[in-house]
């Protein structure tokens, strides 16, 4: 069996971006109990809207319910949890005991996927987590694959592993810093992300920081495949549409080719150099396959620079004038070479020539965020394929 893509979704765009994109399941939070506060997040109604979207599809949606609860963070969650019930969420993904007692004490009949915020890393807690009718385990971060064999060799539970991402620097839900420093406590959606920061040495002009590279997976896809790994989860429920449909799509590519049996190095290298593009920091596969090293650390600074490479997101195309109209998201003018994307469509590259406005006029550039453009392009394309900056040619990794 296939194992499931699982993406991160931040709002209801994000959400059917994903899966256009080839997602099988997307996770959310709801306004509530959610360890991403920051993010848009989902009212009930959003989220009953997600559900049947991703049903009508065959796909799935979890809801997070992952924060430390304290005595107040209570109020309020059964009868949440009941209305996730009625929705028929396909899970919900959890990290305090209370919650798993709650939702078997009153018999409500939700799937619990256990969250990375519980740090699981050995058989031993997993199979403590069965017993309590966990399905999923959602391993921490730092797990090895000699971990997550031994894990799903003795219990047989489903286990999600994370493929691409940001890293926690602590081990997954046990960070306090932000609370320290910021009293903003991070077990309850309120990261301050210190360990990003960048620290004065005293007496040097050096600066210090204790920040990981982000998670790469795409090496080691097959080999989570053959121990046993069922959910492959992207996180980002805070990054952008652009990232959200660029990193699912790649993955979702790597997937096909594993089953098909047609995956081969260079399709990885390509596929490795469009992640590390489409973020804005350095990654690596972390603790799968060895213990992190200073390789995979920022300890004196890093260039973090986002790019531009986003360039528009296509909201039409007519077929009989062979006209594309793009909302744009970056600069475009003419002389660009860019390319489209898009999952039922070939990668293709585009020189752009002649730009229209929105009331047909010829224009050199489009200068504003999400100005209405128009291109001549004889391909057809889809509502949300997506243009951006041509950076890589596939035939230089052949």
């Amino acid at each position: 069996m296939k194992p499931e893509l699982l993406a991160p979704a931040g709002d209801l765009e994000r959400l059917k971006l994903a899966f256009h994109y080839g997602a099988d399941a997307c996770y959310i939070g709801g306004k509530n109990y959610s360890l991403r506060a920051n993010a848009k997040n989902f009212s009930i109604e959003d989220i009953k809207e997600a559900v049947d979207f991703a049903h009508n599809l065959g796909k799935k949606v979890y809801v997070t319910v992952n924060i430390v609860f304290h005595n107040e963070d209570l109020d309020g969650l059964i009868k949440y949890l009941k209305e996730l019930e009625k929705i028929k969420v396909d899970a919900v993904i959890v990290s305090d005991l209370a919650v798993v007692n709650l939702i078997n004490e009153n018999n409500i009949n939700l799937e619990i996927h256990l969250s990375t915020q519980a740090s699981t890393l050995n058989s031993y807690a997993a199979s403590f987590w069965k017993k309590l009718n966990v399905k999923r385990i959602v391993l921490a971060r730092e797990a090895s694959k000699e971990d997550i064999k031994a894990i799903k060799d003795n219990t047989g539970l489903d286990l999600e592993v994370f493929i691409h991402g940001a890293m926690c620097t602590s081990i997954s839900g046990r960070c306090v810093l932000s609370n320290y420093a910021t009293n903003r406590d991070s077990n309850r959606g309120g990261c301050a992300q210190v360990c990003r920061w960048m620290f004065d040495i005293e007496e040097s002009n050096n600066t210090f920081m204790m920040m990981p590279k982000d998670l790469n997976m795409a090496q080691h896809i097959k080999e989570l495949i053959d121990i046993g790994a069922n959910s492959f989860k992207v996180e980002g429920r805070m990054r952008s549409v652009y990232y959200v449909a660029s990193i699912i799509m790649t993955y979702r590519e790597i997937l096909d080719k594993i089953a098909e049996n047609t995956l081969k190095q260079r399709d990885l290298d390509y596929a490795i150099a469009i992640l590390n593009r489409t973020a804005n920091r350095e990654s690596a596969p972390q603790f799968f396959d060895k213990l992190p090293t200073y390789k995979e650390q920022y300890f004196n600074g890093r260039d973090e620079q986002s790019n531009q490479d986003f360039l528009g997101i296509v909201k039409d195309y007519d077929e009989e004038n062979g006209m594309v109209t793009i909302e744009e998201r970056n600069y475009i003018k003419k002389g660009d070479i860019v390319e489209f994307i898009g999952p039922n469509l070939e990668t293709f590259t585009y020189e752009i020539n002649n730009i229209y406005d929105e009331d047909g006029n010829l224009i050199d550039a489009a200068r504003h965020p999400k100005m209405i453009i128009k291109l001549p392009i004889s391909v057809k394309l889809h509502k949300d394929d997506m243009m951006r900056l041509k950076v890589f040619d596939k035939r230089d990794f052949i």
